[in-house]
């Protein structure tokens, strides 16, 4: 049976770590675990310019520099800013649903009503 974890084997005191791994990531504090005396901080992770290192996760966007892709919610950013008004991204970001153009009659949708100048009220 295979496990989510990365072990580790310390050269230095012979002590192996077990480390947990969620979505293809290790957690940097986890590495405060491996250390030489109980005096001692920690080890420490270095990663100079960021070049490997995950600052966050998000269940709203991915990017991926590398490939050149940028989604927010699953859809295509390049999709978002081509086939999309303002206010219909406006009512995405805010809502999580994407407003269907056959729902706009009249400057309505739904609950939301638009006017020109006039501020967009979710409930």
């Amino acid at each position: 049976m295979t496990k989510n974890t990365l072990t580790i084997i310390d050269n230095r005191t012979g002590k192996t770590y077990e480390i947990p791994i969620e979505h293809n990531a290790i957690r940097a504090t986890d590495l405060r675990q491996i250390k030489v005396s109980d005096d001692d901080f920690g080890l420490m992770s270095y990663d100079p310019a960021y070049l490997n290192t995950a600052s966050c996760k998000s269940s709203i966007t991915y990017i991926d520099g590398d490939k050149g892709i940028l989604e927010y919610r699953g859809y295509p950013i390049e999709q978002l800013a081509e086939k999309s008004s303002y206010l219909e991204v406006a009512i995405y970001s805010c809502t999580e649903n994407c407003p269907q153009k056959s729902g706009w009659n009249g400057g309505s949708t739904g609950s939301v009503a638009i006017s020109s100048c006039t501020t967009v009220w979710l409930s």
